[in-house]
């Protein structure tokens, strides 16, 4: 079984005519790793555009070199960067390519828990990079995988449970959705209910609503279906925000 993960996928639409996005300025310390990184790799991940992933992977090494206290985070995204060329590998049949870089990618999320164990960003990039693909790797490591990402959704739900209400949408959204497929995935049902019901209370008539709907009518349908990811981050919030600052 594959499921199509990445729902949001078709949703980017290239920044300029060339379908390339200006440089991030990676030297402006108000800006935060992950919003500097986020659009390149997510234009990897949405439109298969390898050269903003690469120009990402670049921009990571020399945020480490920049921003030493950051390393978690970054850590995190380039695990996230690898572990989606792992899965390309494997789907292309790479088997030994894939090997490697999901041994890679799983030291550097490792190394970036250990690091960071309570960085919310941390536990954000591993658990929704598996919401994305762990259903694409081989399925003897889907197990793993979605036990990682149901562990990194707990740590982001001790820290934002209390405020649920008052998260944006996508911030909602994302986090009840990984709660849920990382519960329906490991054989959380208890959980699952849970999660669904949250989600049909807190975000009525979105997207999430009508998949945790179709997941509550029929288990088989959420046993080969994506929850997570339908109100995914759209291009154009680095612009933004280096707009906003400039305001200031």
């Amino acid at each position: 079984m594959r499921t199509v993960a990445i729902s949001c996928l078709f949703l980017f639409v290239a920044s300029d005519s060339k379908g390339q996005s200006p440089e991030p300025p990676i030297s402006d310390t108000r800006l935060s790793v992950s919003t500097l990184l986020r659009e390149d790799i997510f234009a990897g991940w949405r439109a298969s555009d390898m050269d903003r992933l690469a120009r990402a992977e670049k921009n990571i090494e020399l945020l480490l070199r920049m921003r030493p206290n950051q390393k978690p985070d970054l850590l995190a995204w380039k695990g996230s960067a690898t572990m989606y060329r792992a899965v390309l590998a494997h789907e292309a049949g790479k088997s030994g390519k894939f090997d490697s870089l999901h041994s890679k990618a799983l030291t550097l999320f490792a190394e970036a828990r250990k690091l960071g164990p309570a960085r919310s960003a941390v536990a954000a990039v591993v658990g929704g990079t598996y919401a994305l693909f762990a259903d694409r790797l081989p399925e003897k490591h889907r197990p793993t995988a979605w036990a990682d990402s149901y562990t990194s959704y707990k740590v982001l739900w001790s820290q934002q449970s209390q405020v649920l209400e008052k998260l944006p949408l996508h911030t909602r959204g994302e986090l009840l959705a990984g709660l849920a497929q990382s519960s329906q995935r490991t054989g959380r049902s208890k959980e699952l209910d849970i999660y669904l019901d949250k989600i049909l209370t807190l975000l009525p008539d979105t997207r999430y609503a009508r998949v945790a709907k179709s997941w509550k009518e029929d288990p088989e349908f959420a046993a080969r279906s994506n929850i997570s990811c339908k109100y995914c981050h759209k291009p154009g919030r680095l612009s933004a925000k280096l707009a906003a600052l400039k305001g200031k």
